[in-house]
């Protein structure tokens, strides 16, 4: 059983439906408690049981979903509890509290670089605490030193290469597409981007930006400081925001080269992943998930962080002679399955 706020789209949702997929196909009965989503149909026509149940409400009356959880774990006969977000973690782990005989295995995936505290500490309280990335695992070690390292696993993030065929360059008939995916939030340096935009401007290249994600109902005023800013440097033209896309494989065929540009470490880099199993040329701020998966697939492509000049210099470098995309991608979905489920089956083995 994994545990959630919600099934609505992000990494945690895509991973626990990613697991949930596995668990069927070798057999195993996989069960979802969250308070629903637009993934629940997907989970459901994979074989998972989703069940309803609002343990990520961010109130102390989400605590009366305990007793719930208990019936839930002993009704279903659950072997591992796994929880995915730090207040569902602390739902389920007063469950186990309550349940001195047969208790469901303890595991918690640490998906985020969550402020340190008690809070958060939930997060490193499984008997196995599965890391998303080094960067999460040093994270965890740094904040929480009480944690025996063995419990500790680090289990990458992956992508199905199939998903992502590599495709040629596009055309040049247009001046050159620049992509970044991200929602619609400061944090994902959208605004470091039209600063390049202006940057390579003022140098006399004529490229094109496209800020997929960026649009997000609710994030009217933030969009409009981005219009503002491409208005002022005078990139307006070159400029396209747009929702997210059902499909971004057609995103990274259009696109010349991929932008990662978080300004708050990131815990994994699985958009770097999918650019480069598309074939595209990635360039990024060298820290967090980021830096990680830079630093052992595309060197290249890796950026001070902050350096804007510098940031200019390698995109030009990189869309005139780009070092060829690694010809495989060793953060495969298939592993990161193989390697949770090789997990459950230890602890239930010892």
């Amino acid at each position: 059983m994994q545990l959630l706020p919600a099934l609505d789209a992000g990494g945690v949702e895509r991973s626990t439906l990613e697991i949930a997929r596995a668990l069927v196909a070798a057999g195993h009965r996989a069960l979802v408690v969250s308070a629903g989503g637009a993934m629940v149909p997907a989970l459901e026509a994979a074989g998972a049981v989703h069940i309803r149940l609002e343990v990520g409400r961010k109130t102390p009356l989400v605590l009366r979903h305990v007793p719930a959880l208990r019936r839930l774990l002993r009704q279903h006969r659950v072997d591992i509890l796994h929880a995915r977000s730090r207040l569902p973690a602390w739902v389920g782990r007063l469950a186990l509290r309550g349940m001195p005989d047969d208790r469901p295995r303890w595991v918690t995936t640490v998906h985020g670089l969550n402020s340190p505290g008690r809070y958060s500490a939930v997060m490193a309280s499984g008997e196995r605490v599965i890391c998303v990335s080094d960067t999460v695992c040093a994270h965890v070690r740094e904040h929480y030193p009480q944690v025996d390292p063995a419990r500790l696993a680090v289990v990458p993030r992956g992508v199905d290469p199939a998903a992502f065929p590599r495709s040629p360059l596009p055309a040049t008939g247009e001046p050159p597409l620049l992509l970044m995916p991200g929602r619609g939030t400061r944090l994902k340096g959208h605004a470091d981007a039209i600063a390049l935009l202006a940057e390579l401007a003022g140098r006399g290249r004529n490229l094109r930006l496209w800020l997929l994600g960026a649009v997000q109902p609710g994030r009217e005023r933030y969009l409009d400081e981005l219009r503002a800013q491409a208005a002022a440097a005078g990139v307006s033209d070159r400029l396209l925001l747009s929702p997210p896309v059902a499909d971004v494989r057609a995103a990274y065929a259009q696109s010349h080269l991929v932008l990662q540009l978080s300004r708050k470490p990131e815990a994994f880099g699985r958009t770097v992943l999918e650019a480069l199993c598309s074939g595209r040329p990635v360039v990024g701020w060298d820290h967090g998930g980021v830096g990680e998966v830079l630093s052992r697939l595309y060197p290249a492509g890796r950026v001070p962080v902050g350096e804007l000049a510098t940031l200019a210099d390698r995109v030009t470098a990189l869309l005139d002679a780009p070092p060829p995309p690694p010809d495989s991608i060793p953060y495969t979905l298939q592993s990161m399955q193989d390697a949770t489920l090789r997990l459950y089956e230890h602890l239930l083995d010892h």
